[in-house]
């Protein structure tokens, strides 16, 4: 399944009531004032499309960023925004690409099979001239069956085992935050990477806003030396830009590829993860 899809193809898809159309832009990072995404939301949107908000629809109980909820409770929020699990789901972004992937990788870990990213995102949209609505879109309750896979996900204990064994493990973070030389954004945690980690910015795999093309995102992983053949993690600052170079990987051609979810928001608080620099 190729996870992107083109305006034109949403565009005739529009009047399916089988179609759900998510915006699930988060906030840029480290912007002040943040920028009120849902607010773009309801001024500015494709028409039908619900404000998917991906900090609401993540676990409340842990002081981790954007963790994943338990099954039933994902179960319940997405069967009252009126997503099926049977439905085609589109998931745009108001420009760029940051956190579409995350919301696809949240939806698709709890067992939709039908989940795309609409390449370009709502610029590409504006652009090919299609219609833009205002307003707030409600959709009545549907049935959302989420059964979490749990291969797709990985924990800290799992993640140290894999540093231990030299496995695969690809930091989307910026260059300077991995090597240390930047602070991370969240106070008391400390820049640097895990021992043997590869530095792979999520930026690099992103051109004019869109995901550079099949050919391109081999060509980059092959110049990180990076074999598509074996077992990948992907990490991040919290678990969002982590789903950009998972994204990334599915589409060059990966086929073992998870996410830790925990990413550096909770490894660089463990007393007993290692922290590289340099």
């Amino acid at each position: 399944m190729n996870p992107l899809v083109e305006p034109a193809w949403l565009a005739a898809r529009l009047q399916d009531s089988n179609t759900v159309i998510l915006d699930a832009t988060l906030p840029p990072v480290g912007v002040t004032p943040p920028v009120d995404t849902h607010s773009r939301y309801v001024a500015r949107h494709i028409p039908g499309a619900i404000f998917f908000d991906i900090d609401q629809h993540s676990d409340h109980t842990t002081s981790l960023p954007h963790m994943l909820p338990t099954a039933e409770v994902f179960a319940q929020s997405m069967s009252a925004l009126g997503i099926a699990d049977s439905a085609t789901i589109v998931i745009y972004e108001q420009e760029g690409v940051f956190s579409a992937p995350r919301a696809r990788w949240m939806l698709r870990t709890f067992g939709a099979p039908n989940v795309y990213i609409l390449n370009g995102g709502l610029n590409a949209w504006a652009a090919a001239g299609l219609p833009i609505e205002s307003g707030e879109v409600h959709r009545p309750a549907a049935t959302f069956h989420a059964a979490l896979n749990r291969d797709a996900v990985k924990d800290f204990a799992q993640v140290q085992r894999m540093i231990s064994e030299h496995k695969q493990i690809l930091d989307a973070r910026s260059a300077a935050r991995f090597s240390g030389a930047a602070p991370e954004p969240r106070a008391g945690i400390s820049s640097g990477h895990m021992p043997g980690a590869t530095s792979v910015p999520f930026t690099e795999l992103v051109e004019a806003g869109r995901l550079k093309s099949r050919e391109d995102l081999r060509d980059l992983f092959a110049s990180k030396h990076v074999d598509l053949q074996q077992p990948i993690t992907t990490t991040c600052g919290s678990g969002v830009t982590a789903a950009v170079v998972a994204l990334g990987l599915e589409i060059a051609g990966a086929t073992d590829v998870t996410l830790y979810d925990g990413s550096w928001a909770e490894y660089a608080q463990r007393p007993e993860a290692v922290i590289e620099k340099g």
